[in-house]
């Protein structure tokens, strides 16, 4: 086989098993707010954070808010839905965090993914891992939040957002 043959074949397969980077989408805003809320109404609250609030927010949970717009509803119970977005290892990762109405985490849900690795994020029980926190806890991977081995990013990222959003709900709107 001559040299050409050869690197166009290897060109190939590299090109072949080259994963595509894609939007996986497990869940609109909408069925979110149905499976974090079954049978509630939710209106939307949204929220954006005045100068104070994002260096309160970012002091109480060591996280950058990258943007003061929060997309924010209430279910008719009481609960609060938040949607949010993280970045993985190179992409975005949107997810919706439900909280009770003393500002408890319910659940935890994926709307979409778009990392090539990491999706073990939506195993049900790493995210149950969340369930009951509210603002001030640690919210630490190998410490109150296990790790998961090829989603490390993915892990941390999510774990740091959720953090935040509970220091959002403490600063801006559990006191409105």
């Amino acid at each position: 086989m001559s040299l050409r043959y050869w690197r166009h074949g290897l060109a190939l397969i590299v090109l072949a098993s080259a994963s595509p980077v894609r939007a996986e989408v497990f869940l609109t805003v909408e069925q979110a707010q149905q499976v974090l809320f079954p049978g509630e109404t939710l209106s939307a609250h949204p929220l954006t954070l005045n100068g104070d609030q994002i260096r309160a927010i970012e002091k109480m949970s060591g996280v950058r808010v990258r943007e003061p717009q929060i997309k924010l509803w209430q279910a008719s119970g009481g609960g609060w839905m938040f949607v949010d977005r993280v970045l993985g290892k190179h992409e975005f990762i949107t997810y919706a965090l439900s909280l009770d109405a003393d500002g408890a985490v319910r659940q935890i849900e994926i709307l979409e993914y778009r990392e090539t690795y990491g999706g073990e994020v939506r195993d049900p029980r790493w995210r149950a891992q969340f369930v009951g926190k509210k603002a001030g806890a640690p919210l630490q991977i190998d410490d109150d939040i296990h790790n998961i081995s090829g989603a490390t990013l993915s892990s941390v990222h999510i774990t740091e957002g959720v953090r935040r959003l509970l220091a959002t709900y403490a600063i801006a709107v559990a006191h409105e």
